[in-house]
């Protein structure tokens, strides 16, 4: 059930950096694999500051192993995205601060900023988006 946390954290951090659809796509096949739960369990919770993920702990002895895996699963995947998004960060550095400074984060707009500078980023940069499949 630990995974469930860390789940839905690296997922808020994930929206935040504008991986928006990658992780759109976990949540929908948590919410998948998760139905009966959600809607046995977790019917009338309102969505947002971490009640669902309460509701579901709360409960976590007749989670199915269905949604238990879909947990572990997206979990897996969201930390892998989360180990690349943070080695493109330390290689871009330099390019992030010298290109984006001043971009708010999230909604994409980094990695807008960066797309916009494409031809001016350092080599460095440029084969770790490649490498994590960021660009």
């Amino acid at each position: 059930m630990r995974q469930l946390v860390v789940s839905f954290v690296v997922v808020s951090l994930l929206l935040l950096t504008g991986h928006a659809r990658a992780t759109e796509s976990l949540v929908e096949g948590l919410k998948k694999a998760c139905n009966k739960e959600l809607t046995t369990f977790c019917k009338g919770v309102q969505p947002g500051e971490g009640r669902i993920l309460a509701c579901l702990y709360a409960f976590q002895d007749r989670v199915s192993g269905k949604c238990e895996y879909a947990i572990y699963d997206a979990g897996t995947q969201l930390e892998q995205a989360a180990v690349a998004l943070k080695f493109a960060a330390s290689e871009c550095k330099e390019d992030l601060l010298k290109y984006c400074g001043n971009v708010e984060v999230g909604k994409g707009r980094v990695q807008a900023c960066l797309d916009k500078h494409e031809k001016s980023l350092s080599e460095k940069c440029k084969e770790a988006l490649q490498q994590t499949g960021l660009k």
